[in-house]
């Protein structure tokens, strides 16, 4: 079967030579991903492009926190990707579980313990498709 784009990062594979995006979901993710971690600066020509997900690895874990890294996304999108809508982000930190929508929804979650450690949870529709789905994001020191 023919890819739609390469996969990153790019690996050999036995099947296409190079591992290759089938779906039009798998390469929404593979872009989203792109865009949250992607510094702003470290595209060339579009010095605005990215979220710069490694920038926030230095704050706190507290929902200000939370709070701009969902702002900074939720602005990116709209502007890169406005064919996707993020519905909500869950971020995992050493005081429990904290979402965009809801606040703290599960107070001393084991997951993201560790303060070096800043996992997200991004649900998103990709509006043309009507699909619902989600994006697991680890960013570690």
């Amino acid at each position: 079967m023919a890819g739609l784009s390469p996969k990153l990062p790019i690996q050999r594979d036995s099947a296409d030579g190079y591992g290759l995006t089938k779906t039009y979901t798998q390469m929404v993710l593979q872009s989203l991903k792109s865009l949250l971690l992607t510094v702003p600066g470290e595209r060339m020509m579009d010095p605005l492009f990215g979220v710069g997900m490694n920038r926030f690895l230095f704050e706190s874990h507290a929902p200000a926190t939370y709070s701009n890294i969902h702002a900074k996304t939720i602005t990116q999108v709209e502007k890169y990707m406005p064919f996707v809508m993020v519905d909500d982000m869950l971020f995992y930190g050493p005081d429990g579980v904290w979402s965009a929508s809801e606040g703290f929804v599960d107070v001393g979650a084991e997951l993201g313990a560790s303060l070096n450690l800043l996992q997200i949870k991004v649900f998103l529709t990709i509006v043309p498709l009507g699909k619902q789905t989600t994006l697991d994001l680890e960013v570690q020191v």
